[in-house]
């Protein structure tokens, strides 16, 4: 029994080991290491500039950290015994500089702020990966829609055909949506962005350092002023959660929208053969598989970023496990998706055809152009536009219960039907019977800001490109800067150890 109780009692329990340990060491070095590496830099470096290390100390460290990087993660492979990554790296640091110096570097530093450090710093390549990939799809949108400014078909409300419209103005409504995606990824990258090295455990150190150094070293825009907001604070990955909650649910409705328009029974548009499945039966079929694997990985992404908040919801304000380690299959796996769903988005876009006559016949079936037949009674005939909704209703009814397509119509038989169940007499000449259920003049007269007609759709589309243009334009800086920093960080290191 002894025994047994010695076993139970030393760490780690094999299962333990096993299901924690192991595979958040594995994470640690996929995510963590690069960022572990700099923040080390970062950190000897303004140890040195504020006077709490010797000029040989820091170089010691430095020296030591550029033996380990050239070594690789293969020196670092797990070690029973051995927590995580963070002490792996710590204890090959002393090893290579020696007691003396290689103990140093946790000096005014602790395990929790330097973890949340390097989840912001991991953070940054998958948020503006998938800011990039965001911009590229709206551009690839954006030149699909003026390929399409005239191509009429039909708007719908209630899964029916509601009014003529054209493609573009479908996808300018898309793109409204995912400019607003990307704002909300920017803000995402701001929340993120800041550094709460310095809070050391959770209220600081009494070692006379700079916080706002170590930001700046490490291409942080900002530091986290309270050091207890640094190590408790999770509404960075919140946020993350949040911008991709919502990207994820605008482009599930697109899919819905191509889905069904992929279908035969719609026939709107035509998915390229790069990616379609044949079935292994039925020699006609052509599978849209793409549009499906995009709907389940959207499904993932939104599964992800759930799990995100849930993690983050109801657990103390402070450091816990809950949002380090065991937050980082989700976190990074959501981001991670966001860039294959919007890679794969844009291939799609680019490839995508549509039936443009198919779609124009389409334009006007179910009686989709009568609200500007209704509009056109008020205007010519001078009824109020209740009476004037009463009788093109009626009018349609009559159509449906004689087999009559739109075309069909004409203003005599709406004189018909006006005198028959309205008892109305109304003039209406032919020709402006005629233009009031044009789809395409119908599509013409709705020219106001932001309205179907190609030139109100094409205004729209000038100020989305504006937008993607600013966009694009806060991405390069972004990066500009994180070069910047890397390139101080550099100098600073050099400046030490050459």
């Amino acid at each position: 029994m002894a025994s047994e109780c010695s076993q139970a009692a030393s760490f780690p329990h094999p299962l333990y080991e096993k299901y924690v340990l192991k595979p958040f060491f594995e994470d640690a070095k996929q995510y963590y290491y690069e960022p572990m590496l700099a923040a080390n830099r970062a950190h000897a470096v303004m140890l040195f500039r504020c006077g709490v290390i010797t000029r040989e100390n820091a170089a010691a460290l430095l020296k030591a950290l550029a033996q380990v990087d050239a070594a690789g993660l293969d020196e670092l492979a797990y070690r029973s015994g051995v927590e995580d990554l963070f002490f792996a790296v710590e204890n090959r640091l002393i090893e290579l500089a020696g007691a003396e110096y290689g103990g140093n570097l946790q000096l005014a530093r602790s395990r929790n702020d330097l973890g949340y450090a390097l989840t912001r710093l991991a953070l940054r390549p998958p948020l503006l990966q998938a800011a990039q990939d965001l911009i590229s799809l709206r551009e690839r949108l954006l030149a699909f829609a003026r390929r399409h400014l005239e191509t009429l078909m039909p708007g719908y409300t209630h899964t029916q055909p509601a009014q003529p419209t054209t493609m573009a103005h479908y996808i300018a409504g898309i793109l409204a949506c995912l400019e607003r995606d990307t704002a909300r990824l920017r803000f995402a990258c701001a929340t993120n962005n800041q550094s709460p090295l310095g809070a050391a455990a959770l209220t600081g150190t009494a070692f006379p350092i700079d916080r706002e150094l170590s930001a700046r070293l490490l291409g942080f825009s900002d530091v986290q002023l309270s050091t207890y907001d640094s190590i408790g604070a999770s509404d960075n990955m919140t946020d993350v959660a949040g911008a991709l909650s919502t990207l994820g649910v605008n482009l599930s409705r697109f899919s819905k929208d191509l889905l069904f328009w992929a279908t035969q029974e719609s026939g709107a548009i035509r998915i390229d053969d790069s990616f379609l499945q044949i079935s292994s039966i039925m020699p006609q079929k052509r599978n849209p598989v793409v549009l499906e694997h995009l709907r389940a990985r959207i499904s993932r992404m939104l599964a992800q970023a759930q799990g995100i908040t849930l993690q983050c919801h109801n657990i103390p304000f402070g450091d816990t496990q809950d949002i380090e380690d065991e937050i980082i299959p989700l976190l990074f796996g959501s981001l991670e998706t966001a860039v294959e769903i919007l890679q794969l988005y844009g291939a799609v876009v680019d490839s995508l055809g549509v039936n443009v006559e198919h779609l124009r016949q389409r334009a006007i079936a179910g009686f989709t152009t009568v609200t500007e037949l209704a509009d056109t009674l008020v205007r010519e005939a001078g009824l109020p536009f209740r009476q004037a909704h009463s009788l093109v209703a009626a009018l349609v009814r009559h159509a449906q219960a004689g087999g009559l397509a739109p075309t069909d119509l004409s203003a005599s038989i709406l004189r018909d039907v006006a005198a028959d169940t309205l008892e109305l007499s109304i003039e209406l000449s032919e020709e402006a019977f005629a233009r009031a259920l044009d789809p395409r003049a119908f599509v013409e007269a709705r020219d106001l800001p932001g309205g179907a007609a190609p030139s109100a759709t094409g205004a729209v589309l000038e100020a989305q490109e504006t937008a993607v243009g600013e966009d694009r334009y806060w991405l390069a800086d972004t990066r500009a800067a994180l070069a910047a920093a890397d390139a101080m960080l550099a100098g600073e290191v050099a400046a030490l150890t050459g």
